[in-house]
């Protein structure tokens, strides 16, 4: 571990689309600054997501001065203000009932134009009080964006290369090895021996602590191609043959910040706890 650095960060400004990659960020109680402040929802006001659409692959989301930037295939490229903090809607995301501010009538138009079906923008104004992070992995006061249930989610390299080379041992070679972005990781680290992230329970990057909530139940995300947006049977078939835990497929570890800070390729890793 004497060499484990920061090798990449990602942010997803909207939740499902492409994100960004970033030299540094500002990490928040709740996250990356800037991640996962916006969402997709459907007439019933349930959060979309690749699960449901895997063409959101496709569209692409930048930060930009006051709001978000998106892009597709076969639109315009449409800049969405954030929306002033009025009128909130309830939105229903795993469960759990969520505020939400709605953008304007043109973002929504834009997204259902994409997908073909009817579908609304919405932010997050406030991820210090809106959605608590689950209470069976929390400490009180803990809370996340959009994001599936946690802060952040690390992966290692190691890990990554472990798992190409299971694939690449198993009845569906041919769709390896996968690159880290099927995994949509918020922070990627090198130096590492393989799964070496299981046994952790603290760790600091640069100037930042984090405590591992825990390991990272995998869905069908993993196995949708996020170029182009088909879909596999990797790695769900892989995870489900060797990191099978407590009954969920798990790969990476989801991270809560114990403090405020940035943190920078090439950050040193250490592990605490």
């Amino acid at each position: 571990m004497r060499n484990a650095h920061l090798l990449s960060i990602h942010r997803y400004p909207v939740k499902a689309c492409r994100g960004q990659a970033p030299r540094e960020a500002v990490v928040e109680p709740w996250g990356l600054a800037g991640d996962r402040r916006w969402a997709l929802i459907d007439d019933g006001g349930k959060v979309v997501t690749q699960r449901q659409q895997p063409r959101l692959a496709r569209v692409a989301a930048a930060l930009v001065p006051g709001g978000v930037r998106l892009s597709a295939p076969g639109l315009e490229p449409l800049t969405v203000a954030v929306p002033e903090p009025m009128d909130p809607v309830t939105l229903e995301i795993f469960r759990d009932k969520v505020e939400g501010v709605l953008a304007d009538a043109e973002a929504h138009a834009w997204c259902s134009a994409y997908l073909g079906v009817g579908v609304r923008l919405v932010h997050m104004d406030d991820p210090a009080t809106r959605r608590p992070v689950d209470p069976a992995y929390a400490l009180p006061g803990e809370t996340v964006s959009f994001a599936d249930g946690y802060p952040l989610l690390l992966i290692t390299v190691a890990s990554l290369d472990a798992l190409n080379t299971l694939i690449a041992e198993g009845d569906h070679a041919a769709e390896g090895p996968l690159p880290m972005d099927r995994f949509r990781p918020n922070l990627v680290v090198s130096g590492t021996e393989p799964w070496a992230e299981d046994g952790w329970s603290r760790v600091e990057i640069g100037e930042v602590a984090f405590r591992i909530a825990k390991a990272c139940g995998r869905c069908v995300v993993t196995t949708t191609d996020q170029r182009t947006a088909g879909r596999g049977r990797e790695p769900l078939h892989t995870l489900g043959r060797h990191r099978r835990i407590d009954g969920r497929l798990v790969f990476g570890q989801n991270l809560v910040p114990l403090g405020r800070g940035t943190v920078r390729i090439g950050d040193p890793v250490r592990v605490t706890g």
